[in-house]
């Protein structure tokens, strides 16, 4: 009996699942979480400390976010995240390079080569000076 209702359960969840959204298709906030590996309440923490994002908002708040909006925040988040930056840090990038910057620098390669750590204080300054390479744009 729970084996059929199981089934039944199963059943129904394939069914309604959705199928790959286009690239240039608006997507909740609970599918951009799970594309950047973020939970929902940070994108909307991100929302009130950037004001570069702007989802659109439909009844009852529900957020649509655009491409554009999802390659912000995969910058931002990279920012964050992979280069240690601060909230602080990111908008002052925002504020002198721009969305564009910010939102291409998820997709730009990574300015540190993937090779063995150098030893001590060598890796330490070739890491910054990657960074401060890739927030100049050289």
């Amino acid at each position: 009996m729970q084996e059929d209702r199981a089934r039944r359960i199963e059943g129904t969840a394939e069914e309604r699942a959705a199928p790959e959204k286009a690239a240039e298709a608006f997507r909740t906030i609970s599918e951009v979480a799970e594309l950047l590996d973020t939970p929902a309440h940070v994108l909307r923490f991100w929302e009130s400390k950037f004001s570069q994002i702007k989802p659109l908002k439909r009844g009852g708040g529900r957020r649509y976010y655009r491409p554009e909006d999802v390659a912000l925040l995969r910058g931002i988040r990279g920012l964050l995240y992979d280069d240690g930056l601060t909230i602080k840090g990111v908008q002052k990038v925002l504020r002198e390079r721009g969305q564009r910057h910010v939102a291409g620098a998820a997709e730009a390669p990574a300015a540190v080569p993937a090779e063995p750590a150098q030893p001590g204080v060598e890796a330490t300054v070739a890491r910054l000076e990657a960074l401060r390479n890739r927030l100049r744009g050289n």
